[in-house]
């Protein structure tokens, strides 16, 4: 048995709380995270290919807040990401 721990990487804690349904602020990666820049981790995320959402959520005082959600593509964006491997060139 191995005491070693595999250290994972923001970018994939960050999305393992996104797939367990937790909507994070910025802040929230921030701190939770240590990551310096919430954005370029969610964008390095839907880089990568997951369907990352930015909605707003109203509190129960009617406070307003910008959370990130793991979602589904629509159909939409599936096939404008078709479309747009398709007008490259691919030289074999």
């Amino acid at each position: 048995m191995s005491n070693t721990k595999t250290k994972m990487t923001k970018q994939a804690r960050v999305l393992n709380a996104l797939k367990e349904g937790n909507r994070l602020t910025s802040a929230d990666i921030r701190n939770k995270f240590k990551a310096g820049n919430p954005q370029a981790v969610i964008q390095a995320l839907r880089f990568a290919g997951n369907p990352i959402y930015l909605n707003e959520v109203k509190s129960p005082t009617g406070r307003k807040s910008m959370r990130y959600t793991l979602g589904t593509p629509s159909r939409k964006v599936i096939a404008a990401g078709y479309k747009a491997l398709a007008s490259k060139q691919v030289s074999l």
